[in-house]
């Protein structure tokens, strides 16, 4: 029962109870009894404008009530007159107010973090308290090659590529460098946060390719020119001084002059070899910057294939064409181009066991080439350093090949990987 309901019945039981005593007045003194109910009506007026005063409050409070389990912060209500009703309503006023304010304010800072996030350069990967993905920004959209609809509600061991297996293991409230593909590098943080009194996690996924590979390609271009500098200048007076011996060749004997020119011409050579060791490491930060043209690739494809072709016959490895009948012109620097496809497809032979195969697939839209192989895969562990410097998987490589050609296609423009498929196919990819 409510208290209004209280309030009226308890009232009608007392006026019942008057009505009753007042009714037996009547057979004494009937002057007394009309004055009985003449109190008894003023009584009844009275108690009708103090249970007003009395339910006024209480529609106020229950509309007040309503309107703030409706998060509706714009009802106030106007001064009734009465002075303890007035201050109900001037504390309930005040409170809507505060109420309405605190809300704009957060709605702002909340549509402001978004616009931060949205805006970001940097991947941000929202977790639920499950370690769900819950949302992502637009820059990590671009890093996971998945819309937002394939990843959110799924855990993070799901996540495309490389990025599940990485990111499960990222301890919390801890930061790693990943390198997954050998190009790209990338520092990550998974930060805790407080939302609604529980703890939660996002990541923070930041590029640093650009950064690093300049520190590094500063670094290995200081390294490069001064060892050329020191052994050009050391093979140069060595080579020198080797062929004023030759001159003293004829005056030894018949028994050892052929040792003394065969050690002559060994020294001669190895100086040469190591010139040209060095020269190779020096065309690495001597690429000039690309010159562009349209250019028909499928025909630059067919130039490379009459060069290569002697070394897949000899090493019994097939070479298989995939090529789209409708390639646009591609804008690139033909002979920079040319060094990167032959680098390319020589390692794709080397790595390809005899009678295995090499395919060049081409495609139109988006324009990109694909040069695959079914030899021996790359490992995770080689996958990382792929594209380093001086770094190489041959017994007697220089480190050099691969370095070039992420120089000339990352002055290109062009986007590129190379990994190897579930499938256990190797594809070099470029993008155009």
């Amino acid at each position: 029962m409510t208290l209004r309901s209280k309030f009226i019945l308890t009232a009608t039981l007392l006026y019942a109870a008057m009505g009753f005593l007042a009714w037996q007045l009547l057979q004494y003194d009937k002057w007394l009894f009309i004055a009985c109910e003449a109190l008894i009506l003023l009584s009844l007026v009275l108690t009708a404008k103090l249970y007003t005063a009395f339910v006024r409050p209480l529609n106020l409070m229950a509309a007040g009530i309503e309107s703030i389990k409706d998060r509706d912060f714009s009802i106030k209500f106007l001064d009734t007159g009465q002075p303890e009703v007035d201050q109900l309503i001037a504390v309930y006023n005040q409170m809507m107010d505060e109420l309405r304010e605190e809300r704009v304010v957060q709605t702002e800072k909340h549509f402001l973090l978004e616009r931060l996030i949205e805006a970001s350069p940097s991947g941000i990967i929202l977790l639920d308290t499950h370690d769900r993905v819950a949302g992502v920004n637009p820059a990590a959209v671009t890093l996971l090659q998945a819309s937002g609809k394939e990843v959110v509600g799924k855990p993070l061991t799901e996540l495309p590529n490389h990025w599940g297996k990485s990111l499960s293991e990222l301890p919390k409230d801890a930061q790693r460098v990943l390198r997954p593909n050998g190009i790209q590098t990338y520092r990550c943080r998974k930060i805790r946060f407080l939302d609604r009194g529980y703890h939660r996690y996002f990541i923070l996924l930041e590029e640093l390719t650009q950064e690093l590979l300049e520190k590094e390609r500063n670094a290995y271009e200081k390294l490069i020119r001064m060892m050329s500098h020191e052994i050009n200048n050391s093979i140069g007076a060595v080579n020198s001084i080797l062929q004023s011996f030759s001159y003293f060749s004829p005056q030894l004997n018949a028994n050892t002059q052929p040792d003394f020119d065969e050690a002559l011409q060994v020294c001669i050579t190895r100086n040469q070899n190591l010139a040209g060791f060095m020269a190779n490491f020096a065309n690495v930060v001597r690429i000039p910057v690309p010159h562009k043209q349209e250019t028909d690739l499928h025909a630059l494809l067919h130039s490379i294939h009459r060069l290569m072709q002697p070394s897949f016959e000899r090493n019994s490895v097939r070479w298989e064409w995939e090529l789209t009948e409708q390639m646009p012109p591609v804008s690139l620097d033909v002979q920079q181009m040319e060094q990167v496809l032959i680098n390319v497809v020589k390692n794709a032979l080397e790595a390809t066991e005899p009678h295995g195969w090499v395919k060049v697939k081409t495609n139109a839209s988006p324009p990109q080439l694909l040069i695959q192989d079914n030899g021996k895969a790359i490992t995770p562990e080689v996958q990382e350093k792929l594209f380093s410097p001086f770094f190489s998987t041959k017994a007697n490589g220089q480190g050099i090949g691969l370095t070039m050609v992420r120089e000339i296609l990352m002055q290109h423009g062009f986007a590129f990987s190379l990994e190897t498929g579930s499938d256990g196919v190797t594809t070099f990819q470029i993008q155009f």
